[in-house]
């Protein structure tokens, strides 16, 4: 299934984008689309009983409404750095023994085609098309890679943006260039794991004002989503509606020869998931 939230910013209500690509109305069957559902087996059978049935109602405002994030009410989002080979050998560093593990706080997630600001005094705001992962059942020291998929509610689009002085020059951790207001877009849908057979099997693009920029795929992960989330799973407990961004292929800015080509306000960024659809932002200034 592809299950998706639409409408204003934090009145988002949910929906179902059908086999035939046309979007149908959940809010009569389900409160939304969040860890309530994505935990209920029982409560997303009946969703997919109803969309197979072809009861469920075409919005009246289809046409023209905001998609927003998928899940609501992220509890973390858990993000990967340095998980792809090509990656790991544009930025100059040593591939990882162990995931690297960071967080985003779960404000930074806005819709898929939401504007993203650049933040005040930046230079180097740069783009990672990235994986996101999404829990369906609380997950505490998992013991084998089948264990974690069988966690996984299903996948979606996560664009991770990041400021590059903020993260790397500014001393600390990560953490002042990755929770930037609006760095974490996620969408348009999430699409259930059964629809996803393989993860390590996906093509991931992302274009800056239409050229090509990232152009890897999942196969090419240091550490594969499994071992990721069996990973993770050891350090923290994940709950139903959290998210974890596996990481991003080569192709960022920062991999690029100078003058890089860091992002700003006017720019258009897309970025999509074989399988799990497009997003589009363009960039503003905050």
């Amino acid at each position: 299934m592809k299950l998706l939230r639409v409408g204003p910013a934090g009145a988002e209500r949910p929906a179902l984008l059908d086999q035939d690509g046309i979007l149908r109305d959940l809010s009569g069957l389900v409160a939304d689309v969040d860890a309530a559902l994505l935990s209920d087996a029982a409560a997303l059978d009946r969703v997919r009983a109803a969309a197979g049935a072809g009861v469920l109602p075409v919005p009246d405002d289809a046409a023209g409404l905001r998609i927003g994030p998928p899940v609501a009410r992220v509890g973390k989002v858990v993000c990967i750095g340095l998980n792809y080979h090509d990656h790991a050998r544009e930025t100059g560093a040593e591939p990882p023994t162990e995931p690297v593990v960071f967080l985003k706080a779960a404000d930074t997630v806005v819709g898929p085609d939401d504007p993203v600001l650049v933040p005040r005094g930046s230079r180097k705001t740069d783009w990672e098309v990235e994986l996101a992962v999404v829990i369906g059942r609380t997950a505490r020291y998992l013991d084998s890679a089948e264990d974690a998929l069988a966690h996984v509610a299903g996948y979606a689009v996560g664009h991770d943006v990041s400021e590059r002085e903020f993260q790397i020059e500014r001393g600390g951790t990560w953490d002042k260039g990755k929770n930037c207001e609006t760095f974490n877009p996620l969408g348009p849908w999430l699409v259930t794991a059964d629809e996803i057979p393989d993860p390590q099997n996906l093509q991931l693009r992302l274009w800056v004002n239409g050229e090509l920029k990232q152009d890897g795929t999942t196969a090419d992960q240091i550490f594969p989503v499994a071992e990721v989330v069996r990973y993770v799973s050891r350090f923290m407990t994940l709950y139903p509606g959290d998210v974890i961004s596996t990481g991003t292929p080569a192709g960022v800015a920062m991999g690029r020869p100078e003058p890089k080509p860091y992002l700003r306000a006017g720019d258009v960024v897309e970025l999509e998931i074989e399988g799990l659809g497009r997003q589009r932002q363009e960039f503003a200034d905050a």
